[in-house]
């Protein structure tokens, strides 16, 4: 009996030593699921983490692209002069267009002319030798109706037909003979030239800017004097369907009477804004055109594109309330 008790003893024993082991086995499997567990959480909270900091670095870098810093912006009288500046070392005056001061206004009769007009009084002002891309951009700054007359291309300012061609409306400023001016631009209509030569141009100055519909002379003091030259003019513009606008460069102008034996009207420059270029010149000259459209109905007004001519007509503003600011498909 003693034996067996003794062999159940053991036993027990034994039973009790492997339960422990078990459960030890099992409680450190545990831990190390837990363990496990901890380390595969950690490892994919860290790669968020770094994901979430890389996308807000990105939003950073892209929020400083959209969002460049603004510059200040620059008054008009200043940009003007900064487009302008290399225009106005070369261009000091246009006195080379008439051949006589006394022209720079209309004739007094003119003046003398009094009607009564229901509707308000036209003024139409041309910018003539507009050629450069500055000089676009200056007066269209203004945001005046103004009519630009493009200088035909040349070697000295080869973009003029391009830049027309971004223009709804433009006139063609062309050159021809002058009396007592000898800088002549390129391919200067002379009174010498035939029908064949003034026909071939006047086909090419259409061809670059197909759509003129108004042209009028640069210089051509001793042309537009001219009763051949011009009747050859006229015959070769109405073949192209163009309007002759003279700028009134001399007081022996002969399209007076070729234009009326053609049929056609007669349309001319009434003031000459800056054959002197001092501003203060230039604002009496616009008060005169304005008064002259009041008295008349209407009125042509011709500048060039320098500084102080363009910021006459910025602080001249106001005078433009009494008129009807049109471009020269208005007027004619």
């Amino acid at each position: 009996m003693a034996k067996r008790k003794k062999r159940n003893s053991k036993k027990k024993k034994s039973s009790g030593g492997s339960r422990f082991l078990t459960y030890t086995a099992w409680a450190l499997s545990i831990v190390a699921l837990v363990l496990i567990s901890l380390l595969i959480g950690y490892y994919i909270g860290s790669k968020k983490a770094e994901k979430s900091h890389s996308e807000k670095d990105t939003n950073i870098k892209k929020t400083h692209k959209i969002i460049p810093k603004k510059e200040p912006k620059k008054s008009v009288n200043k940009r003007l002069s900064e487009v302008l500046k290399k225009e106005s070392k070369n261009y000091n005056s246009a006195a080379h267009e008439i051949d006589s001061e006394a022209l720079v206004n209309p004739p007094k009769k003119e003046l003398l002319q009094q009607k009564v007009y229901v509707c308000k009084p036209k003024l139409a002002i041309v910018i003539d030798d507009v050629a450069t891309r500055s000089q676009v951009r200056a007066i269209k700054s203004l945001r005046l109706p103004l009519t630009m007359s493009f200088f035909p291309p040349s070697k000295r300012h080869p973009n003029s037909a391009k830049l027309a061609a971004k223009e709804n409306f433009y006139m063609v400023h062309l050159p021809m003979e002058a009396m007592h001016f000898n800088k002549e631009e390129a391919f200067t209509l002379h009174v010498g030239d035939s029908q064949a030569v003034i026909q071939k141009r006047v086909d090419d100055i259409k061809r670059l800017f197909p759509k003129v519909h108004y042209i009028n002379n640069h210089t051509g003091s001793k042309f537009t004097a001219d009763e051949t030259a011009m009747n050859r003019l006229i015959l070769a513009f109405n073949k192209d369907n163009i309007l002759f606008v003279d700028s009134r460069t001399t007081a022996k102008t002969q399209a007076p009477k070729v234009l009326k034996n053609f049929g056609l009207k007669y349309v001319a420059r009434d003031i000459f804004l800056d054959h002197h270029t001092d501003k203060a010149y230039i604002k009496g000259q616009i008060k005169k055109a304005v008064a002259l459209a009041k008295k008349r109905g209407y009125a042509i007004a011709i500048g060039h594109p320098h500084k102080n001519t363009l910021e006459a007509l910025r602080e001249s503003k106001a005078l433009f309330s009494d008129v009807d600011l049109v471009l020269m498909n208005k007027i004619y």
